[in-house]
């Protein structure tokens, strides 16, 4: 199983972003869990992730929390601004499964 792992300020703006993005996992037969999380705790659960994307409001923090992710070989990445805000799940899936090829 894979994991992704969103994180944003409180990881409670995901949410609704993780609840879109699980109807298309389901939709499409994956087998991918998905937990949005707040900055605070995403260096004590980016081992268990295959990969993360920080929301478009932390994206000041990419650079630190890349070189944690790096040298685990974690893709990190931003979710774009427009996509996080329409809350499409698909198109943020379809993000996050590009980085693990």
């Amino acid at each position: 199983m894979k994991k992704i792992l969103l994180c944003c300020a409180a990881g409670m703006s995901t949410s609704m972003l993780v609840q879109r993005m699980q109807a298309e996992v389901t939709k499409r037969a994956l087998n991918i869990e998905i937990k949005a999380v707040p900055t605070v705790e995403l260096e004590h659960l980016i081992t268990d992730a295959d990969v993360v994307l920080l929301g478009p409001q932390v994206r000041y923090q990419l650079a630190h929390f890349s070189a944690i992710a790096k040298p685990l070989g974690k893709p990190i990445d931003v979710i774009d601004m427009m996509d996080y805000g329409a809350l499409r799940g698909d198109k943020v899936l379809d993000k996050a499964l590009s980085l693990l090829e």
